[in-house]
């Protein structure tokens, strides 16, 4: 099992910035991939980024260039910087964690964090 645990989410305002962390504890070595998705009030969850083992990263066409995923293996933390962000960006986002991604999909989730971007 793997646990992840989000933080870093809040309310800023338009053409702001944040940084979600995501600590991960429990069988890490399993992992292949850890990513950051968000749900809208309404809409389905989508991924957001996601950042392999190999150091591979993979962004939404919707936040590329002004999000960025990257990773402290000392620490088993993923960050999400978010810069430029846009009232749309407004969303749970969780944390994401997959033993044979992206065949699988994701096989562990965070309890999510909330970011609200006012306009």
């Amino acid at each position: 099992q793997v646990q992840l645990v989000e933080s870093g989410g809040g309310l800023v305002q338009a053409g702001g910035s944040l940084r979600l962390s995501c600590a991960a504890s429990g069988s890490i070595f399993s992992i292949n991939a850890m990513g950051w998705y968000r749900q809208a009030p309404g809409k389905q969850r989508d991924m957001v980024a996601t950042i392999t083992t190999t150091g591979n990263t993979f962004y939404a066409d919707s936040v590329k260039g002004r999000f960025t995923i990257s990773r402290d293996n000392g620490k088993n933390t993923v960050y999400l910087q978010m810069n430029s962000l846009k009232p749309e960006d407004t969303a749970v986002y969780y944390c994401a964690a997959g033993k044979r991604w992206p065949q699988n999909g994701m096989n562990y989730w965070g309890k999510g964090t909330l970011v609200t971007v006012s306009s």
